[in-house]
């Protein structure tokens, strides 16, 4: 059962709801009511890949690894995933000090890092491949995106060729369900393993 939480017959400060008056009693409220309520709006399906399993095929670490969970994924197809931007990134110091901006170049990474975690799969890629990131065409900003916001990524192949190891995907970015960035995406297979 919940904990409750009863507050003593004094006057409190409270900084929402209605005034109370000198002696009053506050109703008995239970802890963490208001928080469960509005944590319901950021509830994501559950992952298909977290941390240490992007870890495995990507070759990114902190500051650069830009893609925080993958929530669907269709190996050589497409991936929906995470980016949970935070205002104790490394780019905030500088882009801006007083009023922080996700970097476009660095949005445009996010998704070619997820569009990278469907590349490095079976049937496009072997285990132990690598992927460079060859280019980006018809990218389109619609909204800054800054500390807060969560960056809800997909991508998806659009053409393969096996024998120049090319690989072109189209991809979206929403932010509270509405476009914020897109692209078309090209990326090239390295041949040797590490």
């Amino acid at each position: 059962s919940p904990a409750r939480l009863t507050t003593s017959a004094r006057p409190s400060l409270r900084l929402a709801g209605p005034r109370m008056q000198a002696g009053e009693a506050e109703a008995p409220k239970v802890i963490g009511a208001d928080a469960e309520a509005l944590s319901q709006g950021f509830q994501h399906p559950p992952a298909v890949l977290m941390d240490g399993d992007i870890r495995k095929i990507l070759p990114h670490r902190y500051p650069f690894l830009l893609v925080d969970k993958v929530l669907k994924l269709v190996p050589g197809e497409m991936a929906v995933g995470v980016k949970c931007i935070t205002a104790n990134e490394p780019q905030f110091t500088g882009h801006f000090p007083d009023r922080p901006i996700m970097p476009g170049v660095m949005q445009i990474e996010a998704m070619a890092q997820l569009g990278g975690i469907v590349a490095l799969q079976p049937p496009l890629a072997e285990p132990g491949q690598d992927f460079l990131f060859g280019g980006v065409d018809n990218v389109k900003w619609r909204k800054p995106l800054v500390p807060g916001d969560v960056l809800v990524m997909e991508m998806h192949v659009t053409n393969y060729k096996k024998k120049f190891g090319i690989c072109k995907m189209s991809g979206k970015g929403y932010v509270d369900g509405k476009v914020a960035v897109e692209g078309d995406f090209t990326f090239a297979l390295l041949k040797d393993k590490k």
